[in-house]
Order: structure tokens, then C-alpha cells, then sequence
């Protein structure tokens, strides 16, 4: 994944890239993270040692963009390190890139779109269901059966365009098309 990718991939899609590919998801994580009363030396070398395997990490690109949405590293402290930058590093880089992030992260919270992904998974499970009874015979019940199934698919797509409703109008679209 590119570093214009990852900027433009939901938290969710850039967890798994990091969980899945990271060299340091088989690593100790301490080797990341000065320890409380290290030594100045000691952390220079267990950091310069981090950052090279940072360097050739596939999933750095991944990683960059969930610390700088995480708020990841202070200007003034130099405690950690995240794909391959320090604290300090990565503070530069969010205030550099504030307004982005800014939106990214509020792209990562829009609670809206994934209710709505879950809304209509729902509903497709349910239809299938249906669907499968009618194939397979089901005699029990099926007309009380069918009803409930009719029922709970009626009500999550009223859900689903009450959320879409709302979503057009905070947009600006006024009346939905």
C-alpha cells in the first residue's frame, strides 16, 4: 500500500494491512518504546535499530497513517518509535498535515456509513433466507415465518433510508433524488 492509499483507506481496512504484514507484529513490542529511566544511548540504538526495520516494512504506509489518526508522538518527546519516525517526527508531520487528518478521522467515525453497510447486510441475509426457506420447502410455520422475515426487512429498510435521508440533507442535497 502506497502512502497516497493509505490516506485515502478507512482505520479499519489499515489495521488489518498493519496486523497482517508488519515485521514488527512478530517482534517484541518493547524494542519500539523507550523504557521509563533508559539511558539516552541505549534508546538511540534500540531506535536506530527500529527504524531500519521500519524502513522496509510493507505495511509502513499502513502504519504511518494510523499513527498520525492515533495522535501518535509529542513535539518535545522522544519516546517511540512508529513506522520508522519518532515521537517528535510524527508530531511534524500530523501538524503539517492537520487538516487532512482532521477529516480523515471524522471519515473514520462516520458512524452513518457503516450502520448503514450493516443495515444492508441484514437486510440481504434476510431476503437469502427467505429465499431459501421457499426453495428448500420449509413447511413450519412459513406463513408466520415469512411474515416476521417480511416484517424486520420492512423495518430495516425504512432504517436504512432514514439514515440516507439524513445524510443528503447534512450534505446539502436538500430534497433526496
Amino acid at each position: 500500500m502506497s502512502s497516497t492509499q493509505a490516506r485515502h483507506t478507512r482505520r479499519a481496512v489499515l489495521q488489518a494491512a498493519v496486523d497482517a504484514g508488519a515485521r514488527c507484529a512478530r517482534m517484541d513490542s518493547d524494542m519500539w518504546f523507550r523504557a521509563d529511566g533508559e539511558p539516552d544511548t541505549d534508546w538511540q540504538t534500540r531506535r536506530t535499530t527500529a527504524q531500519r526495520i521500519c524502513a522496509s516494512c510493507p505495511a509502513r504506509a499502513a502504519c504511518e497513517e494510523l499513527a498520525l489518526r492515533n495522535g501518535d508522538g509529542e513535539p518535545d518527546v522522544d519516546d517511540l518509535v512508529r513506522a520508522g519516525y519518532t515521537g517528535p517526527e510524527l508530531a511534524a508531520i500530523r501538524a503539517h498535515q492537520e487538516r487532512r487528518l482532521t477529516a480523515a478521522v471524522a471519515a473514520d467515525q462516520d458512524t452513518d456509513g457503516r450502520q448503514l453497510r450493516d443495515l444492508t447486510v441484514l437486510v440481504q441475509t434476510e431476503a437469502i433466507s427467505t429465499l431459501d426457506q421457499r426453495q428448500h420447502g420449509a413447511r413450519r410455520s412459513t406463513a408466520k415465518v415469512q411474515a416476521e422475515q417480511s416484517h424486520l426487512i420492512r423495518m430495516l429498510t425504512a432504517r436504512i433510508n432514514e439514515i440516507r435521508t439524513a445524510r443528503r440533507a447534512r450534505a446539502g442535497w436538500g430534497v433526496a433524488a
